[in-house]
């Protein structure tokens, strides 16, 4: 018994450690409002209801999931590249994107501001930076003091969301929270999902909605099938008010009616998950690059001839704005496993 009791001693000291661990990250949760919004009480811009608009998406995949990377959560095993390496991603990020500084929108996805897996880099001020005359928002959806996976090297405190750059000076700015969420204790160390909405003015008393969305991956498909009815309901309403919206983003599903197949890629067959039929109406216009993939699976290093890809970054427009052309831009995964989709849309008011 002498031999057995420190051994008891111990693992009574780990799980009361544990214990106390899950108590701290309960107490500390992130717990984000089912809305929080920024009224902007003198807006100077007035956008007229025939406009040509020229938008950018891009998930920059927090300067951390470059060509080079596999990822311990798609089955790789690398955790974060070296600071150098994220340093060097975000060169490249800033560069491409200075490509687009005459841009009206700018959404970005997985934009660190304070954390661990990208050095604590804030990624948010470099790339204000980059947009000097620029509007910007932020929408938090990962905030977390210590990501305890995996335990060899865990990812630590995360703070991470949606970045929306705007040309224009919006009437608001929303932060609208996804319902849904994994069950405790995992939730405490997830994302909380949320769609990040600018508003704008325009000429005919209308608005123009400008939507950042970044909706769940690795999952069973339930947390985005809730999050898409939710969102059905939000799109309809603001549409039938007869504002103007589109919405672009990391949808983590596929386009409705896209083939499982790309002209210079693998496609990615693996859980491979469709956007509803006629979502969110039949009206409505999906803007996808269908000979480009716009996100690999990250379990081996980017390789060009084998590795699979997809297509889950695109656009939505409402009925009352026409496409007039959409591509993805071809930069190789270097410093991203997501590639960024530009398009050019019409305001389309005799709708």
């Amino acid at each position: 018994m002498s031999i057995i009791r420190p051994f008891l001693y111990l693992l009574i000291v780990l799980v009361g450690a544990f214990l106390l661990f899950l108590v701290f990250a309960t107490v500390d949760d992130y717990r984000p409002a089912k809305v929080t919004s920024y009224v902007n009480d003198n807006p100077s811009d007035q956008i007229a209801d025939t406009m040509s608009l020229d938008l950018l998406v891009w998930n920059i995949g927090y300067a951390g999931l470059d060509a080079s990377m596999d990822f311990f959560y798609d089955g790789g095993e690398m955790i974060r590249p070296s600071e150098e390496g994220v340093l060097q991603n975000m060169k490249g990020i800033s560069s491409t994107l200075s490509n687009y500084v005459d841009y009206d929108f700018i959404l970005l996805q997985e934009v660190d501001k304070n954390s661990k897996r990208s050095y604590h880099i804030n990624e948010y001020e470099a790339i204000e930076d980059l947009f000097k005359d620029y509007h910007y928002s932020f929408g938090k959806n990962y905030n977390v003091a210590f990501v305890p996976i995996p335990l060899r090297e865990p990812m630590g405190k995360v703070e991470s969301g949606l970045m929306t750059l705007a040309k224009y000076s919006p009437l608001s700015v929303e932060r609208h929270s996804f319902p849904g969420n994994y069950s405790w204790p995992m939730k405490l160390f997830m994302l909380d999902r949320c769609f990040l909405v600018n508003r704008f003015n325009l000429n005919n008393g209308k608005e123009l909605l400008i939507v950042n969305t970044h909706n769940s991956a690795y999952d069973d498909g339930s947390l985005r099938a809730e999050q898409m009815s939710f969102f059905r309901v939000f799109l309809h309403s603001e549409y039938n008010k007869g504002n103007y919206v589109i919405v672009g983003g990391d949808w983590n599903q596929t386009p409705y009616g896209f083939k499982p197949e790309l002209p210079s890629h693998q496609f990615d067959t693996v859980n491979l998950t469709y956007v509803d039929k006629d979502y969110p109406g039949p009206d409505w216009t999906w803007a996808y690059d269908s000979d480009l993939p716009t996100n690999r699976r990250v379990e081996t290093p980017y390789d060009r001839s084998t590795s699979l890809t997809t297509v889950i970054d695109y656009y939505l427009l409402s009925p009352n704005i026409v496409i007039d052309e959409v591509e993805t831009i071809d930069v190789d995964f270097q410093y991203s496993d997501h590639q960024p989709i530009r398009l050019r849309a019409q305001l389309n008011p005799s709708h």
